[in-house]
């Protein structure tokens, strides 16, 4: 099953390091890995997609939490959560097709963020599915480049109603 793990930590060098060796050392693969400063000069936070049964899954929170520099480990998985990830797209654009890749950029709330005489940069943050729908409408008019983030991640309120 696949697990959605964020991470807070100290904000240290070699924070990454570690925790991608605990997952080297062990044979665990990362499907995807976002980190980013939470708070300037004291903390970071890192959301880690893994894949495994429960007993694999509690073996990496058990590990995780044994490291230093880790504050909190939590598993969002089987909670309520909102994730996000982000594509930069570089699709073929010639003027001929400008307008329907336009109409495609309103259907999925896209936008714009480059263009140029034979190609244009497309930009979506949304949820995993919604992305990659996004890249798979694009293929056929002529995909150039993608560049993907790793899921992010954070845990909803209980008492939200949204």
């Amino acid at each position: 099953m696949r697990h959605i793990i964020n991470l807070e930590v100290e904000n240290n060098a070699g924070v990454l390091a570690r925790i991608a060796g605990l997952f080297s050392a062990r044979g665990f693969n990362i499907e995807a890995l976002s980190v980013g400063q939470a708070d300037p000069n004291a903390t970071a936070r890192m959301t880690l997609v893994v894949r495994g049964n429960d007993e694999v899954i509690e073996q990496i929170n058990k590990q995780l939490n044994k490291l230093i520099d880790v504050i909190r480990v939590t598993d969002v998985t089987k909670n309520y959560y909102v994730s996000r990830d982000l594509v930069l797209v570089k699709v073929t654009a010639t003027p001929t097709k400008r307008n329907d890749i336009s109409q495609l950029i309103n259907i999925f709330g896209a936008k714009v963020v480059d263009i140029s005489n034979k190609t244009m940069i497309l930009e979506l943050g949304s949820s995993e599915a919604k992305v990659n729908a996004f890249i798979e409408t694009l293929r056929p008019f002529g995909i150039k480049e993608i560049a993907r983030s790793g899921t992010i991640s954070m845990l909803r309120d209980s008492s939200g109603t949204f």
